[in-house]
């Protein structure tokens, strides 16, 4: 019966440059620990470029969020404070990550792979 009720979702597919405070708070919310290869979706685009992406649902959409580096660092430093001056369906309210700041990241997250050895 659920099936049934999801094929009448608007679908709608996002990029990170439209992506919405409340649609990061849903991937969030969906995917607390972050989202890895049985969760992401493939197909292809009007293009017929390969498409990878998560999705997240609401009463009346099925959102189908495009996978990126960027995503994925908005993702792990989510702070609800940071929107709340927003309105939820603001595509200028999620900012680009700062490059400086994911490179950053990407060598803290080599040096305890480091460790490991």
């Amino acid at each position: 019966m659920s099936k049934q009720k999801n094929t009448n979702l608007k679908r709608v597919i996002v990029d990170f440059k439209k992506l919405t405070p409340e649609v990061l708070k849903l991937l969030v919310e969906r995917y607390p620990d972050g989202y890895d290869d049985r969760n992401i979706i493939t197909f292809k685009n009007a293009q017929g470029e390969r498409i990878e992406a998560v999705e997240v649902l609401t009463e009346d959409t099925k959102y189908l969020v495009k996978i990126s580096a960027k995503l994925e660092y908005t993702m792990e430093n989510y702070d609800e404070d940071d929107y709340e001056d927003f309105e939820d369906d603001d595509p200028d309210a999620v900012m680009p990550p700062d490059p400086e700041a994911m490179q950053d990241d990407n060598l803290d997250d080599d040096d305890d792979d480091d460790d490991e050895d």
